[in-house]
């Protein structure tokens, strides 16, 4: 199959959707398919396009946010038959509606995955952003979505929340599958690299914060409740990377600065290949307290490690984590976040050698990539082949 794959970034520091983008391309890749991407990065993204698994064709957006360029519907509809589908990774940006502009009327059908974008957290969060998406909606992401093929969702929980921000919606709702590619599993020479890079690190019990270090992660409510749990328990520290997106770090830096512990946090910052998988392996357990989260890659990469995870239940894969025993969950609050760090240090070695176990258990049998990218071919195909899609 031909797959023409329409992003807003290749940037690795937007996060999970273009994460998951590159695991899965590189899997269908690997199983015989041909995938293109089209994206709206500068001309400085051609280093990063060459490293990436599929041909990148970059149309330079606008700067700010919307990326607008209307090359790009031209180029859609230029492009779009040498294709039997088109994927479309996220809301809100010109990208999307491009493509609904372009494909809409045309034989090609085109799939959106929302990525979490219609999660009513962001109503609650930024009202005011959410009235100019109101304004926004009815005349563009709605039409993305109702004359989509299909939209996917990673999880059931992601599929119930994106009905709930906005009352006109109707969309063919499919959920698929969703993973990461499994790790380098020479792990004790990764958590050998990681560690000597960080001497602050040698034979302390890390807790691992690795995403996006943005408010909607929860970055401050860990670092509350790790010095309420940790402060004078020497054998514990702190690693919070990732990349500063909206310059908050200095602020976290002073508040953790206040409580007294500064010398118990690491700020690496991002971590990638050799340096974030020995990260995972390096560390007792994975927090991602998020007000917020669709899948969560990172989650899933650290399961991948077999390293237990403390997730909130705003992480829209926490019933599976939960069920499975890989990982604790609670509140995306401090007192929350607290009780999962207690559990933490509270459990005994061989639970948590348990935990471990299962928590690779999950990772092959929930979150595996391969599957994921024979599902979806599946899946497309399927729809492709069914001629009267029911609406939901």
């Amino acid at each position: 199959m031909k797959i023409l794959r329409v992003i807003p970034s290749i940037d690795p520091k937007e996060g999970g959707p273009i994460a998951g983008a590159r695991n899965i391309d590189s899997e269908l890749i690997k199983n015989g398919h041909t995938v293109e991407v089209v994206c709206l990065d500068e001309p400085a993204a051609e280093k990063i396009a060459l490293s990436y698994p599929a041909k990148v064709n970059l149309i330079p957006g606008s700067s700010g946010h919307y990326r607008y360029n209307s090359k790009l519907i031209n180029w859609l509809k230029e492009n779009s038959g040498r294709f039997d589908a088109v994927i479309v990774n996220g809301l809100w940006q010109f990208h999307s509606f491009a493509v609904w502009r372009a494909l809409a009327k045309s034989n090609t059908p085109y799939f959106v995955y929302t990525h979490g974008m219609l999660d009513p957290w962001f109503k609650k969060a930024y009202p005011l952003k959410h009235l100019k998406k109101w304004l926004y909606w009815p005349w563009a992401e709605y039409r993305v979505l109702r004359d989509a093929a299909a939209v996917f969702f990673t999880s059931e929980e992601e599929q119930l929340q994106s009905r709930k921000s906005f009352w006109l919606y109707s969309c063919n709702e499919i959920i698929t599958p969703y993973g990461t590619l499994p790790p380098p599993t020479d792990s004790e020479k990764l958590k050998s690299l990681f560690l000597s890079n960080f001497p602050e690190l040698s034979n302390k019990k890390i807790i691992l914060f690795l995403s996006r270090i943005h408010e909607k992660k929860g970055c401050d409510i860990l670092i509350e409740a790790f010095s309420k749990v940790f402060s004078e328990k020497d054998d514990y520290h702190l690693v919070i990377a990732g990349p500063d997106q909206t310059g908050w770090v200095e602020q976290l830096k002073d508040r953790a600065k206040a409580l007294g512990i500064s010398s118990k946090i690491t700020w690496p910052g991002m971590l990638q290949g050799d340096m974030k998988w020995g990260a995972f392996y390096a560390s007792e357990a994975y927090c991602l307290p998020s007000h917020q989260e669709n899948f969560g890659i990172a989650v899933a990469e650290a399961l991948s490690c077999g390293t237990p995870v403390l997730i909130s239940n705003k992480v829209n894969i926490w019933r599976e984590i939960e069920a499975s025993n890989s990982g604790f969950i609670d509140t995306d609050t401090i007192e929350g976040t607290i009780n999962s760090l207690n559990r933490l240090y509270n459990t005994s070695r061989d639970k948590l050698d348990l935990m471990k176990t299962s928590a690779l258990k999950i990772s092959q049998e929930k979150f595996n990539i391969g599957n994921a990218a024979i599902e979806l071919i599946k899946t497309i195909t399927l729809t492709k082949n069914n001629k009267n899609i029911s609406r939901k």
